[in-house]
Order: C-alpha cells, then structure tokens, then sequence
C-alpha cells in the first residue's frame, strides 16, 4: 500500500507482538521492501506438544539424540497413558545461481556454512536439546547467489505426529518484524512439511508461505518442488 506522494509504506507487523503472521490469506513478504534483505536471516523452529495428550507436559526445542536408538521413539510417563515424544527437525533446500543444489539437515550432518556456499547454516547448539529450539542461518549479504530456498520441517524418528505438536517457525530478520508461520493445520499422518519458500525474484528476496505436508520424508519434498537431488537413508548425494 502507498500513500497519496508514493513513498512506500513498510509493514510494522502487529503492534501487540511486532510481527507478521503468514496465513492462507496473506502468504507472502517481501524482504527487500522491508528493508531486510541483508544480515543473517534467523529462521527457529519451536514446538510444544498439545497438553490434551500429554497431560500438562510440554516441550520446546529438539530432543537429545541416544545413538544407540535413532529409530527408537522415547516414551515419557505423563498424567494417562504413555505418549511418543515428537522430535521434529528444521533443514532447508537450497538452489543457488550457479546451478549448486544441496540440504542442510541434521541428518548426515550436512550443517552448512554461512562465510561461503550455501550460505545457510544450521545451528549445532539445538541438536543437543536446546530450549530455544532448533535454528537455522541464512546470511542474506549473498542474497544475489541465492535462486531459492525451501525450508521445512520433518519428524525424526519417522512417527507422524504433527497433530500432537504446536509448532511455529520464526523468522528474525536483521531489520523490521519478525514473520510467523504456525504449523495448525490437522495432518495427523504426515511426516514431513514444506514451511516456506524464499525466493530471488528479479533481485527481490520474497517469503511465501506454503505449510504443505507430506506423507513421506525429504525425497517426496524433493519431488513435489523439483529440486533434482538424490536421496538415500540416511545420505544425500548431488545429481
């Protein structure tokens, strides 16, 4: 929206909480008119389980990871019956100019860098049961290099429980509101989610929300947008 004199009019995002929430009715932002299209772009996920199922226990942040059973979900002892605990991680695809393709994930430690290629880093701090959830890295000074980016969220362990979680991902700019983007939709089955895609449109860095679930894990992802790589359990290699 501009004002009568044409100078552009910056969102402020809700006054209450300073910031933009990204719905099915207003999906999109554009970084470069917010003026936050440089810095290191922070992208959190954060989670509680639903205390209908739990009886009062919640959580936030990822869960410590047992090597010695990866693919053995945890039970906690709660008010009722035991429940699964949720472990759900962040990863982000990424597509740059010169034609690179690649994830960062915590699954094959493939932690990223964010001084050169891809310029996406995840946080390490988080895997180890970090209360502030699990973090991502974006360092938008290279935003020219980037073609676009496709973060999302899968569950661990592989037990489809997005429906006993309230999960939101946060994204905190060097500049302006914070964006929101609540992971409510009921999809009880699904394993993984596409949160958000941020793409270089003719040098505008634009948010657009997607939150589509899937029934599979990163390689069902993959295909859905047509990022090309080839996936393995538990390894990735480029095309």
């Amino acid at each position: 929206m501009r004002p009568a004199d044409g100078r552009s009019v910056f969102e402020s995002g809700n006054p209450a909480t300073n910031a933009i929430e990204l719905t099915k009715r207003r999906q999109t932002v554009s970084l470069t008119k917010q003026g936050a299209a440089s810095g290191n772009l922070r992208v959190n996920l954060s989670w509680r389980m639903r205390t209908s199922d739990i009886g009062g226990y919640t959580k936030r942040g990822g869960l410590l990871r047992n090597p010695g059973s990866l693919f053995k979900p945890e039970i906690v002892q709660a008010q009722g019956p035991a429940v699964v605990k949720i472990d759900l991680d962040l990863a982000c695809m990424y597509e740059l100019k010169d034609g690179s393709k690649g994830v960062v994930q915590p699954l094959g430690n493939f932690l990223g860098d964010i001084n050169s290629p891809p310029y996406v880093k995840l946080s390490g701090d988080d895997r180890f049961g970090g209360t502030s959830g699990e973090t991502i890295y974006i360092n938008l000074d290279h935003r020219d290099e980037f073609k676009r980016l496709l973060v999302f969220v899968y569950i661990y362990d592989g037990t489809p429980a997005f429906d006993r979680t309230h999960a939101v991902v946060t994204l905190y700019p060097s500049n302006g509101p914070r964006l929101e983007i609540g992971l409510d939709e009921r999809a009880p089955q699904a394993r993984s989610c596409a949160v958000l895609l941020i793409e270089n449109v003719k040098g505008e860095l634009v948010v657009r929300r997607e939150v589509r679930y899937v029934y599979g894990f990163q390689a069902e992802l993959d295909r859905l947008y047509g990022w090309g790589l080839h996936w393995g359990p538990g390894t990735k290699e480029k095309v």
